[in-house]
């Protein structure tokens, strides 16, 4: 890698080579540890933070730009040299024997075709699987076509894959919801919390009283898949409730004219578009609500709602959210209009003290489980039971 990888890794050495492939960055960044070479590693994931020219910092855009980061990290710290190729490389061809094979679902299969029986392959599985979030997905958009009679192509479709099927093991970084759409594999699940691309100190001065009738929608691309649509209609029913609305709705040009009256022509909600989570504008925001309003239909590991419980925002959330929200959270059974009513307005009913508290084990929750220094940590110690399992082990680690 370039400056920034040699700044990272503490000066772990990288050599760089190319393939033939138009569509992405077909490079393979090759990373070596300090200390002896128990092996080598390939892995297919997010390759921007191995190759960048931005020798400040890795993206926040995204948990997992960190998170490719740290898992090539981890082997590097265990003596391992890392390849990592971009998880769309299907046209890569392995020129060694790789002890174990780390990839996003996409083009596993083809992957692990290519490498050797006796090289471990772990699927690191940041989705649902693909038939139930294609099902959840198409049912949620059917169900606005019967509600509204229009049909959006707001949904978030996988591509088919059998990682799961070609994989020794697999790490999730959602919660029981997750894992639970992958055990008919009958294969090793581990758990790995999904981080955060940036926490905040809990908020001394927020004024609960206030923020009980504020809420937030946070999202990215396929906004019916998320649930806009039906928060949306939700809060145009609660006047006395305030609507913020951070993602990219410029994107989605046709949900955009569908919901228009009530994005740009209601007076309590709010539509704010893409924002930086570390900017002013959204830390404000932050600071104005009591709540998070995050019905998905399908998540595999809900990280725009872990960011916002990072600044106490108590989460309303669907099951399939796939986050945790224990004693101090709302979590919905049916995802309907008015489901999303009732626990809105039981929240602003709740006593002030209450919601204080309630948003502090919020906060307290974030900050024990979904840090980066947790997933370090959990990951780690996931690579050292795997490696100590391995038949290829003879030396401690």
């Amino acid at each position: 890698m370039k400056k920034t990888i040699k700044k990272i890794l503490n000066g772990f050495g990288i050599e760089v080579r190319r393939y033939s492939r138009p569509d992405f960055d077909d490079r393979v960044a090759s990373i070596r540890p300090d200390i002896s070479n128990n092996g080598c590693v390939l892995l297919a994931y997010i390759l921007a933070p191995f190759i960048s020219d931005n020798n400040d910092r890795i993206s926040n855009t995204h948990t997992h730009y960190w998170e490719s980061y740290q898992i090539a990290k981890t082997f590097l710290e265990l003596g391992y040299t890392v390849d990592v190729i971009d998880y769309r490389n299907s046209g890569f061809i392995p020129q060694k024997n790789y002890d174990y094979f780390i990839s996003a679902r996409t083009n596993f299969q083809n992957l692990a075709k290519s490498l050797s029986s006796d090289c471990i392959k772990i699927a690191h599985l940041d989705t649902a699987h693909w038939l139930f979030n294609n099902t959840a997905a198409y049912k949620r958009t059917l169900e606005l076509q019967e509600r509204r009679g229009i049909t959006l192509p707001s949904l978030k479709i996988i591509e088919q894959n059998f990682a799961i099927e070609y994989a020794d093991c697999a790490t999730i970084l959602g919660n029981e919801f997750t894992k639970s759409t992958y055990l008919y594999a009958n294969k090793p699940i581990y758990p790995i919390p999904i981080s955060a691309c940036t926490t905040y100190p809990w908020p001394e001065d927020k004024d609960f009283m206030n923020s009980r009738f504020n809420y937030l929608w946070f999202g990215s691309h396929g906004l019916v898949h998320k649930g806009l649509d039906i928060v949306l209609e939700a809060f145009l029913e609660m006047p006395e409730c305030n609507l913020f609305i951070c993602g990219p709705i410029n994107d989605e040009l046709d949900f955009k004219k569908a919901y228009h009256n009530e994005l740009y022509k209601t007076d309590n909600i709010h539509t704010i578009g893409w924002v930086d989570i570390e900017g002013n504008k959204f830390k404000a925001i932050l600071k104005k609500c009591i709540g998070i309003v995050y019905p998905s239909c399908s998540e595999g590991g809900g990280g725009s709602v872990v960011q916002c419980m990072h600044a106490g925002l108590i989460p309303i959330v669907s099951y399939e959210s796939s986050v945790n929200v224990d004693n101090f959270g709302i979590m919905l059974k049916e995802t309907s209009i008015a489901e999303i009513k009732n626990s809105v307005k039981t929240m602003t009913k709740t006593p002030v003290e209450k919601l204080k508290q309630k948003s502090r084990m919020t906060w307290e929750y974030a900050r024990k489980h979904h840090t980066r220094d947790q997933f370090a940590i959990v990951y780690r110690d996931f690579i050292k039971k795997i490696i100590k399992e391995s038949p290829k082990n003879n030396f401690a680690v």
